[in-house]
């Protein structure tokens, strides 16, 4: 079981995090909702390390715990922000090298590890990123996510503004880290991709409540 402890936040006087805190299982799909400006890709670049939070842990089930309240991105974690973490003028391997934790040889093997293999990125890694199309991009973005084979992927919006064959194809790929037991907490407006999760945790006033899924569009929705 991961938790998360006693979250907090602000923008000045603005209480974005408000002591929240919730559990993950292995192999599990969480959906992180909300209106838009309501704190949720906060929480994600907190999680990543990428932002300090006024206090907060992450536990995971080895007894580790990360100390929110200080930056610094762990390997225990990926992440895939809204915009593609990518270098335009590198090509696609080199930007996967920038973030692997680990020696270019060590990397040429992962790359050939099945969830790697399941982006089908193989056929572009030599191309200059700025050549690549926004599907492409996103694949490759996932990968960099998986490359050092975290425990927990935070995606935000990871199938936004795609075609229709790209998003099915990531939503297979997201299924499989979870068959792994990879843990997901993904933000999303797509409700392709809510049928993939276990449960909606949502975000308002500062605050997280917990639903099961399946519930109408409508009812889920006034929740915000």
């Amino acid at each position: 079981m991961y938790t998360l402890s006693n979250v907090s936040f602000s923008y000045g006087k603005r209480t974005i995090l408000d002591n929240i805190g919730f559990s993950m299982e292995s192999g599990k799909c969480y959906a992180l909702l909300g209106a838009n400006g309501c704190g949720k890709s906060t929480l994600m670049t907190i999680l990543a390390g990428s932002k300090k939070a006024a206090a907060g842990t992450l536990s995971f089930p080895d007894g580790t715990v990360c100390n929110l309240k200080t930056s610094g991105r762990s390997s225990l974690i990926g992440y895939v922000p809204q915009e593609n973490p990518l270098i335009n003028t590198l090509n696609g391997y080199d930007n996967l090298l920038l973030w692997y934790k680990g020696s270019g040889s060590e990397l040429k093997k992962t790359i050939q590890s099945d969830l790697i293999q399941m982006l089908g990125i193989d056929s572009y890694l030599k191309r200059t990123v700025s050549k690549l199309s926004g599907g492409m991009k996103r694949r490759l973005s996932i990968a960099i996510g998986l490359i050092n084979s975290p425990r927990i992927l935070l995606l935000d919006e990871p199938s936004a503004a795609l075609d229709l064959p790209c998003k099915q194809d990531i939503a297979k790929y997201l299924e499989e880290y979870n068959k792994k037991g990879g843990t997901i907490l993904l933000t999303t407006h797509e409700e392709a991709e809510l049928s993939l999760c276990d449960r909606y945790m949502i975000l308002k006033n500062g605050h997280i409540t917990e639903h099961e899924p399946g519930m109408p569009v409508d009812k889920l929705i006034s929740l915000f």
